[in-house]
């Protein structure tokens, strides 16, 4: 219940049109408890010799008239839990993306976008419809079963507990039903995640689906998961269907017993027909709320179960958070330290107590094989994610002592694994600056040499690149992304093998531009070519998550360490040869 109640706080945010909403209601089941009355009167009168033509008009006008009160504040009612609803669902989707844009990369390693996906529309609408029907609706059904039970008391007590005496039948099962629907449905949405993911795994690479051509291997794939969805919320309805019929079988059980009972009572005249009448539409009146019953909670169960998976994603702590107090790089020189620093993704470590000191505007080149932590340690610079030991500071002041925004803005980071939106091309230039002019951008894109190939589209900076920029080969696309950074004229330069996609031509264009661009910054080119690292005045080998070796190109050429074997490995490989040593490239050191 404490994930219905939060759901409920949310919701109680819009309190007049919350309040509105039940006071429409009010008055709604208040005027439709007096029709029964209204008619009850009206038979006993039509069988009185006595009665007045006048009398039956106004009692045929009253039942009208209170018809059409009830009508409109049932309308009233409706309106206003469907706009409650919806605003809940509006503020519920902003609050989960907005939680999804400051959670740690950490986090987001762990979870799979589908399943977010999934959250963010499928288990938001559950909520909205648990306000819109549940909610509001539950209390409908306590007006109903309230008044009409007071009123068939209040006309014969003993016809009433005859009437009431399956209730308690019904309730247990209620309970009974919603524990079980509860578990299903959560499995349901889980399945529902998981189908989601792979549908977006699927379109995302519809190029390597139809390359390799898997199209049949992927509708197995998704065949499973859609059964599974299937399977589970199948078993979920049936179990609703089960439970209301059930319930209406109960209940026209209660209403042959009472014609019998009432009946008697009538022929015993301890009861007017018109007042048998009254008592069996009372008894009617019940029918609405027990067929409600199956279907609260069946809104209840699901919305208990989306609840749980939202707050899941709300409640979630980021481990990578501005402390109280933290300052604002301003006025950077550049100066980059790593002291001591320990870092692990799991439990098991990725680097290994790395101490490295950078001056203001030195270019360095970080080496190694995959998986030596080469990128691990510019995440760390950037504050992705935190050391599990020592520090890493910017002009000797910790990472973790100052704001994330002035930390992003001061490191900009040309990663390898490029990602643009679907927009235009001037807009994901100016995606970390959307307040750069036109001519700032023009700026960005010459130096990245990409201003010429941009006029060549159709619209200019005005072309949309297409859905992660398909309309732009790998060399533009990586380009790009420089001339995004650039445009944030940072301090710090990060260039995460920014030149691996792009054709020697173009990447001699980009290195002859690179020297403006890393004069006077503090530069880390993560590289693999040596051709990228030319501008570099310190180098830097990893291994194994350590730094093993650390020079100027010069000291470490003639050093016949584990640099100059990569260099010997990557020349011959160039010229077109076939080294014994080939296997040096892909593990430094593991060949003389």
């Amino acid at each position: 219940m404490q994930i219905l109640w939060r759901i409920t706080k949310l919701a109680a945010k819009d309190r007049w049109r919350m309040l509105a909403a039940w006071v429409s209601l009010l008055f709604s089941t208040g005027f439709f408890l007096t029709v029964p009355k209204l008619l009850g009167w009206a038979i006993d009168d039509v069988g009185n010799p006595d009665t007045t033509m006048s009398r039956m008009v106004t009692l045929g006008a009253l039942i009208i008239g209170v018809v059409m009160l009830r009508g409109g504040f049932n309308y009233v009612n409706l309106y206003m839990a469907e706009s409650v609803s919806q605003h809940l669902s509006y503020r519920i989707r902003n609050l989960l993306y907005d939680k999804l844009q400051y959670l740690s990369f950490s986090f987001h390693d762990a979870q799979h976008t589908g399943d977010l996906m999934s959250k963010s529309t499928v288990d938001v609408e559950m909520n909205r419809h648990f306000i819109q029907m549940g909610l509001v609706r539950s209390g409908q059904i306590a007006l109903l079963v309230g008044g009409a039970s007071t009123m068939m008391f209040l006309m014969d007590w003993q016809l009433a507990l005859v009437s009431l005496v399956f209730v308690p039948i019904i309730a247990v099962r209620a309970i009974f039903v919603s524990r079980r629907m509860r578990v299903m449905w959560r499995q349901a949405q889980i399945e529902m995640g998981l189908m989601t993911t792979v549908l977006q795994e699927n379109l995302a690479g519809q190029r390597v689906v139809k390359a390799f051509g898997a199209e049949a291997h992927e509708e197995r794939k998704f065949a499973v998961k859609n059964e599974s969805v299937f399977d589970w919320t199948y078993q979920a309805k049936q179990l609703q269907a089960r439970n209301s019929s059930f319930m209406q079988a109960v209940f026209w059980g209660s209403t042959g017993i009472i014609l019998w009972v009432g009946g008697q009572a009538v022929i015993s005249e301890r009861m007017l027909l018109g007042e048998l009448v009254s008592f069996i539409f009372y008894n009617s009146m019940l029918v609405q709320p027990v067929r409600m019953i199956g279907m609260l909670v069946n809104t209840f169960a699901r919305a208990i179960s989306a609840g749980e998976r939202l707050f899941e994603v709300l409640d979630a702590p980021s481990p990578i958070e501005e402390r109280p107090g933290a300052v604002v790089l301003e006025n950077v020189r550049g100066e980059v330290r790593f002291e001591g620093v320990d870092f692990g993704y799991t439990e098991r470590p990725t680097l290994h107590h790395i101490d490295l000191s950078v001056a203001p505007g030195e270019v360095v080149a970080l080496l190694g094989a995959p998986g030596s932590g080469k990128t691990t340690m510019m995440s760390l610079l950037a504050r992705f994610y935190d050391v599990d030991g020592g520090r890493v500071s910017i002009d000797g002041i910790d990472v973790r002592d100052v704001t994330l925004s002035s930390l992003r803005s001061t490191v900009g980071i040309v990663q390898q694994d490029v990602f643009l939106f679907g927009a235009t091309v001037s807009e994901n230039i100016a995606y970390g600056r959307l307040d750069a002019t036109q001519e700032e951008i023009v700026a960005a894109a010459k130096t990245a040499q990409l201003h010429d190939e941009i006029m060549e589209l159709p619209e200019g900076y005005d072309t949309p690149v297409g859905e992660r920029g398909v309309t732009l080969s790998g060399g533009q696309r990586q380009r790009l992304s420089i001339a995004r950074t650039l445009l944030l004229d940072p301090p710090i330069l990060v260039l995460d093998d920014s030149t691996s996609s792009v054709d020697a031509g173009t990447e001699a264009e980009i290195q002859r531009a690179m020297e403006a661009v890393v004069k006077g910054r503090t530069t880390f080119i993560i590289a693999h070519r040596l051709s990228s690292i030319q501008h570099a005045q310190t180098l830097i080998v990893l291994e194994g998550g350590r730094i093993a070796e650390m020079g100027t190109p010069e000291e470490l050429a003639s050093s016949g360490g584990l640099f100059s074997q990569m260099a010997e490995v990557q020349i011959a490989a160039d010229l077109g040869g076939h080294p014994s040593t080939a296997a040096g490239l892909a593990a430094p050191g593991a060949a003389s």
